[in-house]
């Protein structure tokens, strides 16, 4: 028999913010689009609002009234417009690109001593970077300092810009030589495009103008006129500062950010996602919710994390351990530094040496710090004679990692210079390989899902024109990556050309709950390290072959997924996850005692539980509790204490009843692990 309709523990005890029980992780059946939706459990949804349950220690389950959605919050995700992207609306990157160089052109029209740098289209818009020379007053003589750009000048630009469009000047491509670009270009007086002419390697050089008013370098695409962009769907948004090149001792830019939409109702919605977002900001959450800290005495890009915080970070390690061991993988640990030349054998050294820190001197021997774990695999793998009986090896490790990056571009946990990447490489048969790209697929979707991400985008990238491998290899591996998607039944895109030089792969990205997708999961075929490490088995004629080898991550790292995690709930972590599960507030210092001991109690069955310190009126403990994002709180009097009972209260649902400490804790006990093992559709079964 299934309880249907409610996780018990009314529910609210396993979902996230959003008033939804956490659904089923199931890929459509078609590939008409890229967007997988996945199906939703439909229990619970036409339940009334309960009634506090009355006590019995025979019933089978406590709480077990069904707990309807949130209506408001359901009301809000119906009106919520799904807005397009850049992947899934070529229209709307035309749109974008074209905005950019009109914002462009409303600049130089506004500003003339502004040069441009590079204006691309980005997730939700497009930026461009501007430099602005020190001038010289005509009339005095004197220096003018570089403009800084303002509020009230982005209001100026965007006035130009409904100008131009409102002109409609035609957009033209023109191809031409690379001595004619030069020659433009110096005719204007615009040094930076000199640099970009020299990055480019293809011919002829393609030009795009607005009608015979302004042109920029470009390889398009772009709409035909200026007259098709929507004045009231474009917003210019905010000014940084941007080093060109990224090189702190280049030039300092000045960098618009805008978004463009296709009509003003998409702005809108963009705008309320935006706002919202804002509040969820994992960064201030994380600060109020004392998770983690970035201590700038130690250095930028590294990551503190408190006893909060790591308490769930240890929960999302344990269970991706568990979840890998039941899947046939074997964890490993590998070292943090390795000599330079593993690093030259493997390439990183020579292709990735910007991303690396500098090396340290060891007995006279260069020694790196790794950003990477593939080789330490790689060389576990070539430690023994291995044979096609042998394969797959699936070697999972949560290794972190060390990469430079540039200060300008550190961002929370989402961009940092140490990280902990849930890595995993599967050596395996070429036959091997499909059914193992099922099961890392079906691993992906069952990991995700339990954190409440059951909405993604899938995209298959293929052999670009500089590739290393047979052809015969990348057909294969290219046609394992999609007989895995068929096989589920998944949808996705095609990015053609789009892989890396050493084998094609898959990316997933993540939607989150207000609509941001993420880039999380990816599945790639390596026939480059197989051949650097020179990785053999004997095969069944007695040959040495090459192991196809997969690198592989669900959460990409650990720090950027729990930023995303904290942002998707808005710091409402599921029972499972919350660093505190439930507090007991004494209202008088009698009961102080018995609150320990139910405590303790719950603590030995492996709950957390805390007891407040009770020096703060009732109110204020209540506010705390809220505040701190406990799913569960107990007002403790003297009436609890004669009786043995507990008060509950709900975070979201207020006042719950009261409960025996045994009832109540052996409850909590198997929400906490319902959580881990909840069958898909949502359904917990009935207690024996």
């Amino acid at each position: 028999m299934k309880l249907e309709g409610s996780l018990i523990m009314a529910s609210f005890l396993l979902r996230g913010g959003t008033g939804r029980l956490a659904s089923a992780f199931l890929p459509a059946t078609t590939r008409s689009g890229r967007t997988v939706a996945a199906s939703r459990a439909a229990a619970g949804t036409s339940a009334s609002a309960p009634s506090p349950p009355a006590r019995s220690s025979s019933s089978p389950r406590l709480f077990s009234t069904a707990v309807a959605p949130d209506a408001s919050a359901a009301a809000q995700e119906e009106e919520e417009e799904e807005l397009p992207t850049n992947e899934s609306d070529p229209d709307l990157l035309k749109l974008r690109h074209t905005s950019a160089h009109v914002m462009a052109m409303a600049v130089q029209r506004t500003f003339p001593e502004a040069q441009v740098t590079i204006g691309p289209w980005i997730d939700n818009g497009f930026y461009y970077d501007f430099y602005f020379p020190e001038t010289t007053d005509a009339e005095t003589g004197e220096v003018v300092p570089s403009r800084k750009l303002t509020d009230a000048d982005l209001k100026k630009v965007k006035k130009a810009m409904d100008k131009i469009i409102s002109k409609n000047y035609p957009i033209l491509r023109q191809e031409v030589t690379r001595e004619e670009a030069k020659k433009r270009i110096e005719e204007i007086g615009e040094p930076f495009k000199l640099e970009i002419l020299d990055g480019i390697k293809t011919e002829p050089i393609t030009i795009y103008s607005i009608g015979d008013e302004w042109w920029d370098l470009c390889a398009g695409p772009h709409v035909e006129s200026t007259g098709q962009l929507p004045k009231k769907a474009i917003a210019l948004q905010s000014v940084a500062g941007a080093y060109w090149r990224g090189d702190e001792k280049r030039e300092m830019l000045q960098r618009i950010y805008a978004t463009a939409w296709k009509d003003p109702k998409q702005l809108k919605a963009y705008k309320k996602r935006m706002e919202e977002a804002k509040k969820r900001d994992h960064r201030g959450l994380g600060k109020k919710l004392d998770l983690f800290s970035i201590q700038e005495d130690a250095g930028g890009g590294l990551v503190f994390w408190h006893p909060k915080g790591s308490t769930v970070r240890r929960k999302i390690e344990d269970f991706w351990k568990d979840e890998h061991v039941a899947r046939g993988y074997d964890l490993v640990y590998t070292p943090h530094i390795a000599n330079l030349d593993l690093w030259k054998t493997s390439g990183h050294f020579d292709f990735y040496r910007e991303g690396m820190f500098d090396q340290m001197e060891v007995e006279e021997e260069a020694y790196q710090i790794k950003p990477m774990n593939c080789p330490f695999h790689c060389l576990m793998y070539k430690d023994d004679i291995r044979s096609y009986r042998d394969l797959p090896f699936r070697w999972g490790e949560l290794g972190t990692v060390y990469r430079y990056e540039r200060s300008g571009t550190l961002h929370g946990l989402f961009r940092v210079r140490g990280f902990t990447q849930d890595d995993a490489h599967i050596f395996c048969l070429p036959e091997q390989l499909q059914d193992e790209i099922v099961d890392v697929l079906k691993l992906t979707r069952d990991i995700l899902s339990r954190f409440g991400f059951d909405k993604y985008e899938l995209l298959i990238s293929t052999r670009p024109e500089k590739s290393v491998g047979r052809d015969q290899i990348w057909e294969d591996a290219t046609a394992a990556l999609v007989g895995a998607l068929d096989e589920l039944g998944w949808e996705y895109g095609t990015d053609e050309g789009g892989g890396a030089f050493y084998g094609p792969k898959i990316d997933l990205k993540i939607k989150d709950a207000i609509g941001r997708t993420w880039q999380c999961s990816t599945v790639q075929c390596d026939f480059n390290l197989p051949e650097r490490f020179d990785l053999e088995y004997v095969s069944a004629e007695g040959t040495r072959e090459r192991p196809i080898m997969v690198h592989r991550a669900i959460f990409g790292s650990i720090e950027r997924f729990f930023g995303i995690l904290i942002e998707n709930c808005a710091g409402d972590l599921p029972l499972w996850l919350a660093p505190v599960q439930m507090k007991l507030l004494p209202v008088t210092d009698a009961v102080v005692d018995y609150c320990k001991e139910v405590a303790a109690k719950a603590n030995a069955m492996g709950l957390r539980v805390e007891v407040d310190r009770g020096n703060e009126r009732l109110a204020k403990q209540i506010r705390n509790a809220e505040q701190a994002r406990i799913p569960i709180m107990s007002v403790v009097g003297m009436k609890e204490l004669e009786e043995g009972t507990l008060a509950v209260r709900s975070r979201k649902l207020g006042d719950l009843g009261s409960f025996s400490v045994d009832d109540l804790l052996g409850e909590l006990k198997r929400c906490d692990v319902a959580a881990e093992e909840m069958s898909a559709m949502g359904e917990v079964p009935e207690k024996e």
